[in-house]
């Protein structure tokens, strides 16, 4: 079924596959709203997205992408669509075929699975001699043990083509690794991922250094870096992504190390046009890639960036896919801050869960919780990105006053358990 509202002005149209949880995404649909006309493809009639679109489709699925795209035929040629944009991991290969069915940037449905198979990804990096860890494909714990031998330890299990640091772990020896080596095959992510070959786990060289996140907008084959977020680690040896920082000012913007790295990275993946989340660890010897995706950041890093550059990463994003210069000029310049809240042990029923607002500090942007009473919840590994309970976001001048901003935050939480 598809919803069309009367065109107005001359704002482009846009299609979006799908929006995610209204907490992490919702800023980016109001943002885009404003100058663009929003055609929604969900699996549900729309509820809290409907002030934000011009129209909407209800399809079987977001996640198949030929059947999406005869849909969007039909779409386009009642009102013409400009671009397509999905920010989901899981549906940006679907969001693909779409683009491509309709001739528009960031239609190679090749080029998005080479980034969400980080096998290939692998591959293409090493042709093109990108420095990166050295990675071995596998299926089955011997393959694992003797790629473990060939990397060296310690060493990282990683799945395939899952996200948010799911399933990761770092192994110090061959007993680690047959020890964990099930955890990371068997994480699963909400979407099913389906690989040309049997080989889910990646067993690669543990590379160390400060992890960075840098998401950038890519408009004819040139990478601009518009937001570096310094990665807060925790839960050893598993990686969870407990927080992130953004400085405005963060000197790796301008580095020219970092910048060719990326531009080389871009270039031998065969992305040209649209929005990338990259992974980067700052060795001894430089920087690494760890990994790319081709979608903006989660973990509300954009938002981040929003607020301490001023750029607008939905309108940006938007602009870039339907072939737009976006506007990428600071605005201000400050440090903002993420932390992810957790209970402290497995299977924890939770009676509520809130932040007290007069206890609040200064400089919090927002404080929100994400886990319902009643839930059932663990931290990592049993619960990793799924055992969040809530998060704080803060703005300062620097990040010693943005990580006390957080601190404060932190005390203001209150959890109650059943």
């Amino acid at each position: 079924m598809t919803i069309r509202r009367p065109a107005t002005g001359d704002r482009p149209h846009l299609l979006v596959v799908a929006t995610g949880m209204r907490t992490y995404r919702e800023y980016l649909l109001r943002s885009i709203s404003t100058r663009f006309r929003v055609h929604l493809f969900h699996t549900a009639e729309p509820t809290w997205e409907v002030p934000f679109l011009d129209g909407w489709t209800v399809v079987p699925s977001t996640l198949d992408g030929p059947a999406m795209a005869e849909a969007a035929r039909k779409v386009h040629a009642g009102d013409p669509v400009e671009g397509v944009l999905c920010w989901d991991e899981g549906r940006i290969l679907a969001a693909s075929h779409v683009a491509e069915a309709l001739g528009l940037r960031n239609g190679d449905p090749a080029v998005i699975w080479r980034l969400r198979d980080k096998a290939q990804t692998r591959a293409a990096l090493d042709a093109a001699g990108v420095p990166q860890p050295r990675s071995v494909a596998v299926s089955t714990l011997d393959e694992a043990v003797a790629a473990g031998a060939k990397v060296g330890y310690p060493a990282v299990l990683k799945p395939r083509g899952l996200g948010a640091s799911l399933g990761v772990l770092r192994v110090e020896d061959e007993a680690e690794l047959r020890a964990g080596f099930a955890f990371t095959r068997d994480t699963k992510a909400p979407d099913p991922v389906v690989y040309a070959g049997d080989e889910p786990v990646l067993v690669e060289e543990c590379v160390t250094g400060e992890e960075i996140s840098v998401d950038s907008v890519v408009r004819n084959g040139v990478v601009a870096p518009l937001f570096i977020a310094r990665k807060v680690v925790g839960y050893p040896p598993y990686a969870e992504e407990v927080g992130h920082y953004v400085d405005a000012a963060d000197p790796l913007l301008d580095d020219p190390g970092l910048l060719r790295v990326m531009r080389d990275t871009h270039a031998a993946l065969g992305f040209e046009d649209g929005w990338t989340h990259a992974e980067y660890m700052l060795t001894a010897d430089g920087p690494k890639v760890i990994e790319v995706n081709g979608r903006l950041g989660g973990d509300m890093i954009p938002y981040l960036g929003l607020l301490a550059t001023g750029v607008d990463p939905g309108l940006a994003a938007a602009a870039v896919a339907c072939g737009r210069a976006p506007d990428l000029e600071p605005t201000r310049t400050r440090v903002t801050g993420i932390r992810f809240f957790y209970v402290d042990e497995d299977d924890t029923t939770l009676e509520s869960v809130g932040f007290d607002e007069a206890r609040l500090p200064a400089g919090t942007e927002r404080a929100v919780a994400v886990a319902a009473p009643g839930a059932v919840v663990s931290p990592p590994p049993k619960g990793t990105v799924w055992g969040r309970i809530a998060f704080a976001i803060a703005s300062a001048a620097d990040r010693d006053a943005c990580a006390a901003a957080l601190d404060g935050a932190e005390r203001a939480l209150s959890v109650v358990e059943r």
